[in-house]
């Protein structure tokens, strides 16, 4: 898309954008899962991955119902969020370590997942597309549960061991 006319220019971008950003996700989830360490944290990351290629999905679905082309535009802030929480794969760092930093790469790039979602769920809104709202709100309650879910594992278990890795 080369010009924004008006508020459906927009929530079309931010389909494009979701679509290439979940697209990106899968490779990037599958990579953390082989790294994780911790159980709970490999079925969690397993479950999101079968969650992102629902939402991948979700997401050729609306866009059949906006009249557009789902895959038109990459995602270049989903590549930097995915590259930036892969680089602690590559360090040297004990597995307890290693997992609190893939739960905080996985929290970042749910942030960002929550505030498209939130975004292009109230642009469809306020066009009248109630359909597309209710899609991208499903996949928003979705990602906001994987984020808390991240979150209580963090705080209950593994930011925790990471903190006595050395001890």
């Amino acid at each position: 898309m080369k010009e924004f006319k008006d508020l459906n220019d927009l929530l079309t971008h931010e389909i494009h954008v979701l679509y290439s950003g979940e697209q990106l996700l899968v490779g990037g989830l599958e990579r953390m899962i082989k790294k994780a360490s911790n159980t709970e944290l490999k079925n969690l990351f397993q479950q999101h991955l079968e969650e992102t290629r629902t939402h991948i999905q979700r997401l050729r679905q609306i866009a059949d119902l906006l009249g557009v082309d789902a895959d038109e535009e990459g995602n270049p802030s989903m590549k930097g969020l995915i590259a930036e929480s892969e680089k602690t794969i590559h360090k040297d760092a004990n597995s307890e370590v290693l997992d609190a930093s893939l739960i905080c790469g996985a929290q970042k790039i749910e942030h960002y997942e929550i505030a498209g979602y939130g975004t292009a769920a109230y642009y469809a809104e306020m066009l009248g597309q109630a359909q597309v709202a209710a899609l991208l709100r499903q996949t928003l309650q979705e990602e906001q549960a994987t984020d808390t879910k991240l979150n209580n594992l963090a705080k209950t278990k593994v930011n925790m061991r990471a903190q006595h890795a050395d001890i």
